[in-house]
């Protein structure tokens, strides 16, 4: 009996640990369908140390979206030195404001217009909206709306472009419907988002790409070359 319970429980113990080891491998080489969403691209912050970005769009990347401020006062210091490299890589490239919850929106729209470039052909602005690193005071969606409306229209009208905004699962079932309409960008890890208005999906947070040493956003834009190139042309 004793060597049945052993054995059993070793049986049990492999079969979690292949479970476990499927996972994982799942999780790591998930890709939205090629055919179906053809445009791949990456958000890169500091965070991701030196980046070749050469490698990079040779490794079927096709945008980068790149963190410019954070705040009020707060800028990424590796902001233009991957926007230089990436661009001259031939990336499409774009430039992202983390919104803080305890700055006011006009402050937030004067740091992110000072930082970014204002003469080159970039993707539309985008905001980014989480509560993972932000300010501990949520604020209801009417004060967010109000702060928010004020960061958009500022930035709008330097950049001529109408901005996206980025949304977590979390902030999606929080705000979503209820601030300023916006196109979306949406995470939704390993599953594709359960509405279609969006312009972006972020479906992974731990990717790897060629050029990048460690874990990554990798992203998908919803439309072929086509949808890229309209949105760097695009204008309000």
């Amino acid at each position: 009996m004793k060597r049945r319970i052993v054995l059993l429980s070793l049986a049990s113990l492999v079969l979690v640990c292949l479970v476990a080891v499927g996972g994982y491998l799942y999780f790591r080489a998930f890709s939205p369908d090629r055919g179906k969403y053809p445009v791949r691209g990456i958000d890169v912050s500091h965070h991701q140390g030196e980046i070749d970005w050469r490698r990079v769009a040779a490794d079927d990347v096709a945008f980068a979206v790149i963190k410019a401020t954070e705040g009020g006062d707060h800028v990424d210091d590796a902001f233009a030195r991957n926007l230089r490299e990436a661009r001259t890589a031939g990336l499409a490239v774009g430039a992202y404001h983390f919104f803080t919850f305890c700055r006011s929106g006009a402050d937030q729209a004067k740091n992110f217009i000072s930082v970014v470039p204002h003469d080159q052909t970039l993707l539309p602005p985008v905001v980014d909206i989480e509560f993972g690193g932000n300010c501990p005071q949520r604020p209801s969606p009417e004060q967010l709306d109000a702060e928010l409306r004020a960061f958009l229209g500022p930035v709008e009208a330097a950049f001529g472009k109408t901005a996206i905004v980025y949304l977590t699962d979390e902030a999606e079932a929080t705000y979503a419907g209820q601030v300023a309409a916006r196109p979306l960008w949406l995470r939704s890890l390993l599953v594709e988002p359960d509405r279609h208005d969006w312009i972006y999906w972020q479906y992974h947070n731990r990717g790897r790409v060629d050029g990048i040493e460690g874990d990554v956003d990798l992203n998908v834009l919803q439309g072929g070359r086509d949808k890229l190139a309209a949105l760097l042309a695009q204008a309000r």
